[in-house]
């Protein structure tokens, strides 16, 4: 009988590993099947997004709104940056898109700065203003050959 309640405690503690580590690998990683229908997509074209990964954060003022989809060249040898955007935020079309690192040598992510105008970007529209990543390697080295 001892012997039979050991192995229940231990049937449900492995159980709750088990479900622990799932509910964890959901949380932690890219899977959110519903979340894309609390979300609208939006497309941007950059010049350069080094750096900038799938996954990454889409902010408003440091707050997360979204997340980067998909990244894909254009047929103007350009970055196509798909963004999901929360419903719950309206963005008016003026709106700019940048590519910004997390400190120094952090993550890069989308930081969108609001426009002013009364016109609301809706599901598959074009952020038309956006501005590239900052490449430090290129600026080192313009510095360190005097071309600054």
């Amino acid at each position: 009988m001892n012997n039979v309640k050991l192995d229940l405690v231990v049937g449900l503690f492995v159980l709750a590993g088990f479900f622990s580590f799932v509910y964890l690998s959901v949380q932690l990683g890219d899977f959110a099947p519903l979340s894309k229908r609390q979300q609208y997509q939006l497309q941007a074209e950059f010049g350069n997004i080094s750096g900038l990964r799938r996954g990454a954060v889409v902010e408003i003022a440091g707050v997360g709104v979204g997340r980067v989809g998909a990244i894909e060249l254009s047929e103007r040898q350009r970055a196509l940056v798909t963004l999901y955007i929360d419903r719950a935020v309206e963005l008016s079309e003026d709106s700019i898109a940048s590519v910004k690192t997390q400190g120094i040598i952090g993550e890069k992510y989308i930081s969108i700065s609001p426009g002013g105008s009364d016109l609301v970007l809706a599901d598959g529209d074009w952020l038309m203003e956006t501005e590239s990543a900052l490449d430090l390697e290129e600026l080192v080295s313009k510095y360190i050959f005097g071309g600054v």
